[in-house]
């Protein structure tokens, strides 16, 4: 009997390994597409079906907790090293062989299955990255068709905006008839993606207003509402890490470690995570603490004398793994946010709670 199944996903074809209790080869094929459900429909319930995290394996993740099989994903990263071929003998059965075992480590580290709700709310964050970068191509796309006739306007997008009009309707510079056509159709280009990305803020907005999560995650300094949208909508249950400290490292905003033999040795962040997520923390942090000594709660004069000490970067990343913490604590303690909070480390409250010896009675 099918106790455990790897199954590599692929647009077409999805390869399954399955093995028994003992961890003895039962099946390896490959299935298309549309009979890949039917196949595990005739497992037995409560099997383990591991996958790679993919674009669509979430999809089939909820697919198949539907048919009462335990589903579980995993990082790519975190299957490589089980396949016994190597980097030179990656295939399709080899990668499902691999994510079998894997599975099966008492340690492995799963990715927790995304409802509908939550991918919903990331193919709008998905959908305004992109427009945003389309946007940012077709404002240097106009400065460049500009400079060819000697135009040249400051680097903000707002002195942009304001001088085309005139440039277009200005008939005393070198532009003829083709190249007004050309930048108007640009420009239209522009206005239509600034709409489409007020659009998505208006999502993010309303997520904002609808999600208890959301609108407290907007309360600290450097989190606005894209980022504690974008927070909620890709982490969902903060309970799936132990601590907050946890949850920074699957940020990527714990330094790497090349430590041995009692030397520790850090260096720079290891960027492992989620990089929109990151990056999100890091700009929003880079804000506050820009304007933290206009601010006088502890966690901004904090950030602005780290910033005097160990200069602008390190503040700023420090900063941003500051706030995952408290996010983390914030959504699993069922706190609110306290800027003026001071915490106390478990070993100093119980030695503040404990007599001194001279006092306990013999």
């Amino acid at each position: 009997e099918i106790t455990r199944v790897g199954a590599d996903l692929a647009k077409r074809v999805i390869q399954v390994h399955g093995v028994d209790v003992a961890g003895k080869l039962v099946t390896n094929r490959a299935l298309p597409r549309d009979k890949f459900i039917a196949w595990c429909a005739q497992l037995p319930p409560g099997c383990l079906v591991a996958m790679e995290a993919s674009s669509s394996a979430h999809h089939w993740a909820r697919k198949l907790v539907a048919l009462g099989l335990d589903a579980r994903i995993i990082a790519a990263q975190l299957v490589s090293p089980y396949r016994l071929q190597g980097k030179s003998g990656k295939n399709d059965a080899n990668d499902a062989a691999a994510i079998c075992e894997a599975a099966s480590r008492p340690q492995m580290h799963f990715v927790p299955i995304k409802s509908i709700e939550q991918q919903s709310m990331l193919c709008v964050h998905t959908l305004r990255e992109g427009i945003k970068a389309d946007r940012t191509a077709c404002i240097n796309r106009i400065r460049a068709m500009l400079s060819e006739f000697g135009l040249v306007f400051a680097q903000k997008t707002c002195n942009l905006r304001q001088a085309l009009p005139g440039v277009l309707e200005d008939a005393s510079n070198e532009l003829n008839g083709v190249a007004r056509l050309a930048i108007q159709r640009a420009w239209a280009n522009w206005q239509e993606l600034d709409e489409h990305m007020a659009w998505c803020d208006a999502r993010i907005a309303a997520h904002g207003k609808t999600n208890a999560q959301v609108h407290q995650a907007e309360q600290l300094m450097g989190v606005g509402p894209v980022t504690a949208s974008a927070l909620v909508a890709a982490v969902g249950d903060f309970k799936q890490f132990r601590n907050g400290a946890q949850f920074g490292a699957w940020m990527g905003l714990t330094p790497k470690q090349n430590s041995s033999g009692g030397k520790t040795s850090l260096g720079s962040i290891t960027k492992r995570g989620n990089i929109y997520l990151r990056t999100l923390l890091i700009q929003g942090a880079r804000s506050a603490v820009l304007t933290a000594h206009k601010r006088d709660d502890p966690i901004s004069k904090w950030a602005h004398q780290l910033r005097e000490k160990s200069g602008w970067q390190k503040a700023v990343v420090a900063l941003a793994n500051k706030n995952a913490r408290i996010l983390w604590a914030m959504f699993v303690r069922g706190a609110p946010f306290d800027a003026r909070h001071v915490s106390v480390k478990p070993g100093a409250a119980q030695a503040s709670q404990t007599p001194p010896l001279a006092a306990v009675p013999m």
